[in-house]
């Protein structure tokens, strides 16, 4: 490791010990609502230097309960390039389990461009990056340690919510001096409210992708007086923490028609293209399962891993150049490929758990509703319910409390909101938007076709003249100016791993 890429690192770690010092002496303990900071430079991957602040922000751990314990919340902020009026725009990263300030203490490639996309907004405003609670270097990162997983037998929906309840009772054992009841999205509100107050400012502009879209419009929902407007992409409302299957199955019909245009793969197809393929292999595994010897590639071994329709179903949300492969050549029997990554899954014994997601998850769950939609649907056919079944199952074993319906259903809002949400997005597909636009009479949705979950950066790739009227709509909350849709081109698919026709 370079010398100076540990430099911010021993920054945040110096001002660590000062401040746990000082606390431990009884002399300027910090407050609920209180923050500390400290001032930095970077440069971006285009050379610009960067000036920014590093900061600290104090919290009750459960605000509904009497003399808390305080924790941090870490966060950066980097001053609008010159005066304009606008309200600052806080950042809220995704998830829930995702930090931005790598941007700003790491040296590596990927936080240069991450800074890189953050950094032309300043033109609107002050731009805030925020952590989450529980996930946060500059506070705490609450993490279990996830068990080993059989290789004898194929995934089950109970045998998901068995481990998700031993992962409950595991992180509660793990953490007997913290209140895990404190980690909810109404929490991680509160937490962008006391940071807008902290850093003295009456409004702010959300800007949310995925989770961050979810904890926006939690902050909307609570404090609608302090939003001036927000910018949500990869759009999760607060009554869609899981996705309904045939809207996942929709974006996978999507991503196959072209599939089934690119000659890359025109020599694997068989007659009805991916899609058929997909009801041939679901059909196999419905059947029985299958038994599959690999080399483990830690122990040099053979192993044989027993694969089944769940493990199916759980495989198929990748990255839409990769997914046609993987089918066309499971329906072509060739098995190992994805026996040795289900091998790798189910054996990584004592990797970490970041628990602020099923704390989140498992408090706000879904309306009865919803959850009744969601077991009803047709998509659950192909799809199965293994995106929703065993947080569902064992909500009940976590500490955080169950959110209400008042909180989770939308309601009509006066706040310009504009949505970027990608057809290509199975993480969070786009009906999400299509469902939350009636009440946001004031809104905008700019639709991208084949656009995936993180769709902002491709956006701006493919449209450069998008980016100036975010950032005009970032300062005025105009959107007049914005077209209805955009197209990014078709990827080049990946191929199957052996020659067609063997």
């Amino acid at each position: 490791m370079r010398i100076e890429s540990i430099q911010p690192l021993l920054r945040i770690l110096a001002l660590v010990l000062v401040t746990t010092a000082a606390h431990a002496a009884g002399a300027g303990s910090p407050r609920a609502g209180e923050i500390i900071t400290e001032v930095g430079s970077t440069k971006t991957a285009q050379g610009e230097t960067v000036q920014y602040e590093l900061g600290t922000l104090f919290v009750p751990e459960n605000r509904a309960v009497a003399n808390s314990r305080l924790i941090g919340v870490g966060f950066a902020r980097i001053k609008a390039a010159r005066p304009t009026g606008a309200p600052p725009i806080f950042i809220l990263p995704g998830g829930p389990a995702r930090s931005y300030l790598n941007a700003f203490t790491d040296e590596d490639a990927a936080a240069k461009k991450q800074l890189a996309g953050v950094f032309p907004f300043t033109a609107a405003g002050d731009v805030v990056v925020m952590d989450q609670r529980g996930y946060s270097k500059r506070g705490e990162e609450l993490l279990v340690a996830r068990p080993r997983q059989p290789l004898d037998r194929p995934r089950t929906l109970a045998a998901d919510a068995a481990e998700l309840v031993k992962l409950a009772r595991d992180a509660i054992a793990a953490h007997p001096d913290k209140d895990l009841a404190g980690y909810t999205i109404v929490q991680c509100a509160e937490d962008v409210n006391d940071l807008r107050r902290a850093l003295g400012y009456e409004q702010l502009t959300l800007s949310g992708q995925s989770f961050g879209s979810q904890w926006s419009f939690a902050v909307m929902k609570l404090h609608p007086e302090i939003v001036a407007r927000a910018w949500l992409s990869g759009v999760e409302p607060l009554d869609n923490a899981f996705d309904m299957p045939s809207h996942v199955f929709t974006v996978l019909q999507r991503i196959a028609w072209d599939a089934d245009r690119a000659p890359e793969l025109a020599p694997w197809l068989p007659r009805g293209g991916v899609m058929e393929a997909l009801r041939a292999v679901h059909a196999r595994l419905a059947s029985g399962p299958l038994r599959v010897k690999v080399k483990d590639a830690a122990t040099g071994k053979a192993r044989t891993v027993v694969l089944g329709l769940e493990d199916f179903r759980a495989s198929l949300l990748m990255p839409p150049e990769a997914w046609p492969a993987f089918v066309l050549s499971l329906y072509h029997r060739h098995y190992d490929d994805w026996a040795r990554a289900v091998l790798q899954e189910r054996q990584a014994e004592g990797s970490p758990v970041r628990l602020i997601a099923p704390l989140i998850d498992s408090s706000l769950g879904v309306s009865a509703q919803r959850a009744h939609l969601l077991r009803t649907d047709s998509g659950t056919e192909a799809l199965g319910m293994t995106d929703f079944d065993a947080l569902i199952a064992s909500a009940d074993a976590w500490p955080t409390p169950p959110m209400e319906d008042s909180l989770r259903l939308p309601v009509p809002s006066p706040i310009p909101v504009l949505f970027f949400h990608g057809d290509w997005d199975t993480s969070t597909p786009i009906d999400n938007t299509l469902g939350m636009l009636p009440y946001f009479p004031n809104g905008r949705a700019l639709l991208v076709h084949r656009g995936v979950h993180h769709t902002r950066a491709p956006v701006f790739e493919q449209h450069p003249e998008i980016l100036p009227r975010v950032i005009a709509f970032l300062k005025t909350g105009d959107t007049r100016d914005f077209p209805v849709n955009v197209s990014l081109p078709v990827p080049t698919f990946q191929k199957p791993s052996f020659t067609p026709g063997r």
